[in-house]
């Protein structure tokens, strides 16, 4: 099988090709990125030379080269590429809207003229919006975004969804909880709260600390896509969730414990504007349509994500650096 992975120098689709070469040693995977501030090419360095794995430098938005590359016998399209951090898309949505939603209308209509026989779109819990203190988001949940992120991202699933019921072009949505592990972006919570510890620096905690999400280990998420990829049913959802719910505080916490700092590192902040209260979706359709459970338990899985970061400064701190992120 021939992949086009788009987005494969971000955190998730770096971490996705390298399971998915390993799992399948006998694929071709074609990585399309744009290598925005988030974007990290050097996280995938140790591949460059491996007959199996291309580097491309490129738009989604760029329809000329995304059907040069679909026409090359790609079997599949998984679209990684996205925008995908809140704060900056409450301070400028426009980016977001240009790849999140057409950059997929154009790799949805590239890939449908080159006859490629599967479009995975992997999205985000986000697009269903915020729950109370109990219930669980399904796949039949109604799509209500509450962020400029969310709203691009739930308008590029229904632009797959109407090219499934009008043209019967097969694409799989997936939503997934959060992510954490290596090579994740140091903007983002996890990696975030470890790298400002690692050097002396607070932590700046939203509001209160008690929004509550749900965590995946990312190799968890890649396995799930695979299982999409090889089982999933065109024109179906697949919501991929771990059943581990964690405030922020919770999270802030365990940081602290593993790096063995005090409670003086926690800074409290303005909170952000619209910022959901929970995300809990409900991973059954996944667990017992295509036979998924996460593997990686939640204490261990932090305890290992903090060893990485520890003994990876060489990766984290240039970008955090370049991002301003550190006094």
């Amino acid at each position: 099988m021939k992949l086009l992975i788009t987005g494969g120098a971000g955190f998730i689709g770096g971490n996705f090709i390298r399971y998915y070469l390993q799992a399948h040693p006998g694929c071709d995977i074609v990585n399309l990125d744009k290598l925005t501030y988030a974007g990290n090419r050097a996280s995938l360095a140790d591949l460059e030379n491996r007959p199996a794995y291309r580097f491309v430098l490129g738009d989604i938005c760029d329809a000329g080269l995304v059907r040069e590359l679909v026409g090359d016998g790609v079997d599949a399209v998984i679209n990684f590429a996205a925008e995908s951090h809140v704060d900056r898309s409450i301070d400028d949505a426009s980016v977001f809207l240009d790849t999140n939603i057409q950059g997929t209308y154009n790799l949805l209509q590239c890939s449908r003229d080159a006859g490629v026989s599967l479009f995975l779109q992997v999205s985000t819990d986000e697009v269903y919006g915020s729950l109370d203190a109990t219930g669980f988001f399904t796949e039949s949940s109604p799509i209500q975004p509450n962020s400029p992120y969310a709203a691009s991202k739930a308008a590029a699933d229904l632009v797959c969804r109407s090219l499934y019921e009008t043209f019967d072009f097969p694409v799989i949505i997936s939503r997934c909880c959060n992510n954490f592990g290596p090579y994740q972006f140091p903007e983002k919570l996890i990696p975030l709260f470890i790298t400002n510890l690692l050097e002396d620096c607070p932590v700046p905690i939203y509001g209160d600390g008690l929004n509550v999400r749900d965590w995946i280990h990312v190799e968890d998420h890649c396995r799930a896509l695979d299982a999409i990829l090889q089982k999933g049913k065109p024109g179906e959802v697949y919501n991929v969730g771990a059943r581990q719910e964690k405030t922020n505080l919770e999270i802030t916490a365990i940081i602290l414990r593993e790096l063995d700092k005090p409670e003086s590192y926690k800074k409290f902040v303005e909170d952000r504007l619209g910022h959901d209260r929970r995300y809990a979706i409900d991973p059954a359709k996944l667990e017992q349509d295509l036979d998924w459970r996460p593997a990686f338990g939640f204490e261990q899985a932090i305890k290992e994500t903090v060893a990485w970061y520890r003994d990876n400064p060489e990766w984290w701190q240039p970008l955090k650096h370049k991002a301003g992120q550190t006094d």
